[in-house]
């Protein structure tokens, strides 16, 4: 019988195989236009894990969130990169196989590694001067049939006799995430980290780099940065000039710039600037999911809706009226999202850590409360239809980003939660301008990151609480 370790390595061998195999193959096929034959296709397919649990008693009541049966059977999924993923894999294998007593097997699976996924860098459609359509004849490439999220969303069905899915994505829909998060955020996939804020202003990106060059100076468990734009500077050889050369890289040519500094207990912390607006919110939040990270927060800016409230203070997301539409189909706006009280817990004590002000004082600057997400930044000119809804959900800031992070986290099973930082007030009379803003952004966002970086810091000591039950459903794959 197969333990956890022995699993893994199995993976990781059978997945090295398959990958060389189809990557010698396109070598071949450009030097001498010969095709590979049916039997060398066979040898371009994905590992699948197989589980089977069959309970001689009843099924143990664990109060974790995941690595749980719900059901006895058997369960698998392929696996992509499982080198990378070991740390997960060994995770959920382990609780399953020492909880439970279930059954490993590794095989190859029947389903084929679509060729853009071995290649790194240039042009991943066509090879050298062969067109994609040429290369479609003899390869297999990616199917957007193949590729979906059937098994988030509660759409698959079993089959009787078939097994039942093992983890939420799949090595297909994995692979397809892996190459659009090097596309997006110009950093390679592998350093992401699974701590994750996000943004909606360039300017904390500064801020965070400048903190990251500080945390590879001191004495802390950081090692390297990495900097959307091929930047990396590793402890030990940080240059006098590193915060000049993060910001001359050319990281405007990717769409959500990614900033990622690792750790060397793999507990790092990553800041991607995601812009403006939902779309992007949930672009990116679609494929960061299949990294299971442990928890993404959104540190942005919003309008403040209440008369008492200052340029600068903080409002502490509890509940979110989404008026993004953009999740609609997948998360109706009926279905609450549940504010999760290991968050909320650690975004307070973050505040009053990094301000020095506790109780009534505290209070006076951090508002939590509902907040309404918008797809459009120019919702004021609407006021007279919306403000009744405002008045309705007791609402106290407006953004654009932050309901759909939090139901993207509902969604995909990842703990998330909301600070913003109330950089206007547009029913009030104090409207966003240019002079105006350059003084709030110069005094508040470097307290504003230390919270949201100390938040993370604070979750890191309890991740049995953190991945809460509330984010898991009664069919849910045994795997976080």
């Amino acid at each position: 019988m197969l333990t956890p370790e022995a699993a893994i390595e199995h993976l990781i061998a059978l997945h090295a195989k398959a990958f060389s195999n189809l990557q010698k193959a396109l070598e071949q096929f450009l030097a001498t236009r010969v095709p590979p034959d049916k039997a060398a296709r066979k040898a371009f397919c994905y590992p699948e894990l197989i589980i089977t649990y069959a309970p001689e008693a009843t099924i143990p009541r664990l109060s974790r969130a995941f690595a749980k049966f719900q059901r006895a059977g058997v369960y698998s999924t392929t696996v992509t990169h499982p080198k990378e993923f070991a740390p997960y894999l060994l995770e959920q294998l382990t609780l399953l196989v020492h909880d439970y007593g279930a059954t490993l097997v590794v095989r190859e699976s029947q389903h084929a590694i679509p060729y853009p996924y071995v290649l790194e860098g240039g042009d991943e459609l066509a090879v050298g001067d062969v067109p994609p359509a040429e290369l479609a004849r003899h390869f297999p490439t990616p199917l957007l049939s193949e590729v979906g999220d059937e098994i988030v969303d509660g759409l698959w069905h079993h089959e009787h006799g078939k097994a039942r899915p093992l983890a939420l994505f799949d090595a297909v829909r994995t692979d397809y995430s892996l190459k659009r998060l090097v596309h997006y955020t110009g950093t390679d996939w592998r350093s992401v980290q699974p701590w994750i804020l996000f943004t909606n202003y360039h300017r904390y990106v500064d801020e965070f780099a400048a903190w990251a060059i500080e945390q590879l100076k001191a004495d802390t468990p950081y090692t390297t940065f990495v900097a959307a734009g091929g930047v990396t500077i590793k402890r030990g050889a940080v240059p006098d000039n590193a915060l000049e050369l993060i910001a001359a890289a050319p990281w405007r040519k990717h769409q959500m710039p990614g900033y990622h500094l690792q750790s060397t207990d793999g507990a790092g912390i990553t800041l991607i600037n995601i812009g403006v607006g939902p779309s992007n919110a949930k672009t990116i939040t679609d494929h960061l999911a299949v990294l299971r990270p442990h928890c993404w927060l959104m540190i942005g800016h919003c309008g403040g809706v209440r008369h008492d409230q200052r340029i600068g203070d903080y409002v502490l997301a509890h509940a979110y009226l989404r008026r993004d539409k953009i999740l609609d189909d997948l998360v109706p706006p009926e279905i609450p999202l549940p504010a999760l009280a290991e968050v909320q817990m650690a975004l307070q004590e973050a505040a009053a850590m990094v301000t020095g002000e506790r109780g009534a004082v505290l209070k006076s600057r951090l508002r939590t409360g509902t907040v309404v997400t918008y797809d459009d930044r120019n919702w004021e000119l609407r006021w007279s239809s919306e403000r009744l809804r405002f008045n309705r959900s007791r609402a106290i800031a407006v953004d654009m980003e932050s309901g759909t992070i939090a139901a993207q986290g509902y969604r995909m099973r990842v703990p998330y939660g909301t600070l913003l930082c109330v950089s206007d007030k547009p029913l009030h009379g104090e409207i966003k301008m240019p002079g105006a803003a350059n003084s709030f952004y110069e005094r508040a966002i470097g307290e504003h990151l230390k919270i949201g970086i100390n938040t993370l810091e604070i979750l890191k000591k309890d991740l049995s609480q953190l991945h809460s039950r509330k984010l898991r459903s009664f069919d849910e794959p045994p795997f976080r």
